[in-house]
């Protein structure tokens, strides 16, 4: 019996988007990888070599623009700066700066596996903000998942059990910030391209850190240190392209689970360069965040299958 060619035709579809789909999962694990170098490093510096963080926080944009432009703009995307929104393009990226400067100073204080559990939020905390921010509102499912994220960010605080440490509320900010971050994200996408809301976002991180990083520059004594400082703008800047190229292979919400993976590299980071080990607490408030975010993802899917809104997660 002869094959049908249509039948032969999906079939080589199918196996084409299969084969994307895992592409564009390696490139958000090699992204998740990124992400833990750039906390990593970050944490090392304020904390081993008492670099001050507003330098820190400065470098970061302005390693990310150099990076983007030796290698993101010429391969990835064409910068532009004509925006439709260019108010909002900014309060985005202030938003941007807010949450890495309240990142960079808590990860002085806290483990990186602490610190990536309590940002697990972020895309609970999106679902709950696209409602009265957006006119997306969520159902009844969704509001268990986003109250079973809380508790479990709780639990990793412990109130009542341990002291909060005072740190642990700006990742809280940072986590806010971020999720206000993406909300834009989101409002942004009607009406600028993708290459114009990337170009917008370490521009703008440099221009205004710069007063601040110059003002607490301190020099660095030996050539590891300017590596170092090298290294924020690569790990930002190729996490960010590698973001880019997985998004071309496949959508959000089938990308969007494996953010959790940095959970992973965090602990294992926090293991090797500081010795730090996760506690039970952290280990049992990351489960709950996880899976909490997993129902929240898999109610997303279904419904951009439906055809309705999907939550995406820039997780930059």
């Amino acid at each position: 019996m002869t094959p049908h060619p249509a039948s032969d035709d999906r079939l080589d579809a199918s196996r084409l988007d299969a084969r994307q789909r895992l592409v564009a999962i390696g490139l958000m694990a090699l992204a998740t990888v990124c992400f833990a170098g750039l906390d990593a490093t970050a944490k090392y510096l304020t904390t081993a070599h008492a670099v001050p963080v507003a330098q820190v926080v400065w470098l970061r944009f302005a390693g990310h623009v150099v990076f983007s432009a030796v290698v993101l703009w010429p391969l990835a995307l064409r910068p532009s700066l004509r925006s439709a929104k260019p108010v909002i393009q900014i309060v985005r990226s202030c938003f941007m700066i807010l949450t890495t400067g309240l990142n960079f100073i808590a990860l002085k204080y806290l483990q990186l596996d602490q610190n990536i559990t309590i940002f697990f939020l972020t895309p609970l905390l999106v679902a709950a903000l696209a409602g009265p921010l957006l006119g997306e509102w969520v159902g009844w499912h969704r509001v268990l998942a986003i109250i079973a994220g809380f508790v479990g960010v709780l639990v990793v605080m412990h109130p009542g059990i341990g002291t909060i440490h005072w740190a642990m509320l700006l990742t809280l900010g940072a986590t806010f910030g971020y999720a206000l971050y993406n909300i834009a994200t989101r409002y942004l996408a009607p009406f600028d391209p993708a290459s114009v809301t990337q170009t917008y976002t370490p521009l703008v991180g440099v221009l205004v850190m710069t007063p601040f990083g110059l003002a607490a520059w301190e020099s660095p004594d030996s050539w590891f240190l300017w590596l170092l400082f090298a290294s924020l703008g690569f790990w930002g800047g190729l996490g960010h392209w590698l973001l880019i190229l997985a998004h071309r292979h496949a959508p959000a919400p089938v990308l969007a689970p494996y953010i959790y993976l940095g959970l992973i590299w965090m602990s294992f980071a926090g293991f090797l360069v500081f010795g730090d080990v996760p506690t039970w607490w952290t280990l049992a408030g990351g489960a709950i965040v996880i899976l909490a975010g997993l129902y929240l993802f898999a109610r997303e899917r279904r419904l951009a299958v439906k055809g309705g809104p999907a939550s995406e997660v820039d997780p930059q």
